[in-house]
């Protein structure tokens, strides 16, 4: 959930807060001794879950121990002293419902079940304040349903949200593992070819010295791309537990995007037409298997997504510094679901950077979806 969307559903809270408080007003609260107490609580209850809380946060469960310790004591001095006829204050019992469901959703675990217990105690209670008749007895149970109820929204929020890191952990893993098999295959190619060109050189040293010069520069040339290969998979595999223990694959690049425009047409669906303009050899390795990927990836979502497309273009552009890519459908841009949650994305976006890129997507300008990345080389 973005940041605006967040903004948005905040200002909708305060606004109904302010509804629900002109019908506190209204229905009697102003009876209360400690009505002016009970107007600014409100206020600081709904000013703790206005900030945007990380998971994890120490802050909130504090804030939220506070504002429930001083509502506690408000129901106290209003129950034991003076209770009166009215509402107990329906604005504060709604803002700090609003406060359980974010502590159970964002707050660090050992200080949220402090924090919930406090909040969901002063909930409870709070219909006390104006009277000690069966009927307020039953509005305690109905808050503390409520309370529940708003626990229980947290938590399940809280779980939607890790088992969705965890998806975007296990998806970020496998492209590095991927990425790091790509780069072991072009290695040992390499490193193949220096001992083979090593052992050439040895035995053609007294009859042809000029090629050893050449075998020389060839190894040279390899060694130098093999060493600044395997900087950037140590870059890669940063994490320490990641291991690219599964079966290689074989490297596919920027070449072999001719057979897999080719393959995608000949499967159905909107023909696949590639624009290649420069070289496509030479490439360093993580550049070319990520434009591959992109390109893949891309292909298949239009497949997905797009059923109505006429056509997508494929655009590979090799400049003096870049490698850029463009996928374009004509389709209509895809609907969010909730079935596919869309890691394949996430996934090729943790690729694109590993290898030095950056990669958006969105609806074009005329229509359509349409995915650019670009490389640097």
């Amino acid at each position: 959930m973005n940041r605006v969307l967040i903004g948005v559903l905040q200002v909708a809270g305060l606004g109904a807060m302010a509804v629900i408080g002109l019908f506190d007003v209204s229905a009697g609260l102003t009876e209360s001794p400690l009505f002016a107490i009970q107007v600014l609580l409100a206020m600081a209850v709904a000013a703790v879950w206005l900030p945007h809380y990380k998971p994890g946060s120490t802050f909130l469960p504090l804030a939220a121990i506070a504002v429930s310790g001083i509502s506690l004591l408000v129901t106290a001095a209003l129950a034991v002293y003076q209770p009166y006829s009215g509402l107990w204050g329906l604005a504060e019992s709604a803002a700090l419902l609003v406060v359980l469901t974010l502590v159970a959703r964002n707050a660090r675990p050992d200080l949220a079940v402090l924090a919930l217990v406090a909040v969901g105690a002063a909930v409870s209670v709070m219909p006390l304040r104006a009277g000690h008749s069966t009927i307020y007895g039953t509005f305690c149970l109905v808050q503390a349903l409520g309370a529940a109820g708003a626990i229980g929204l947290g938590v399940a929020l809280r779980m939607i949200a890790t088992n969705r890191q965890r998806a975007l952990d296990t998806v970020r893993a496998e492209q590095r593992a991927e990425f790091a098999r790509d780069l072991h295959d072009f290695i040992a190619h390499h490193v193949t070819g220096i001992v083979v060109q090593a052992q050439g050189a040895r035995f053609i040293a007294e009859q042809d010295p000029q090629r050893v010069l050449l075998a020389l520069e060839q190894i040279e040339q390899a060694g130098t791309e093999t060493m600044a290969s395997m900087r950037r998979m140590v870059g890669v595999l940063r994490d320490p537990e990641q291991s690219p223990d599964a079966p290689l694959a074989p490297v596919s690049g920027v070449p072999e995007l001719v057979p897999l425009a080719e393959q995608f047409t000949a499967a159905g669906g909107p023909p696949a037409r590639l624009h290649l303009e420069g070289d496509p050899y030479g490439l360093p390795v993580e550049v070319s298997t990520s434009a591959y990927r992109v390109v893949m990836e891309a292909l298949t979502n239009a497949r997905q997504h797009a059923p109505q497309a006429t056509a997508v273009d494929i655009w590979v552009r090799r400049a003096r510094d870049q490698l850029l890519i463009r996928v374009a459908n004509d389709g209509p841009p895809p609907r969010p679901s909730l079935d596919r949650p869309g890691y394949g994305l996430v996934g090729l976006t943790e690729r694109v950077r590993a290898a030095g890129g950056r990669i958006v997507s969105g609806p074009g300008v005329d229509g359509g979806w349409v995915v650019d990345a670009v490389f640097p080389l």
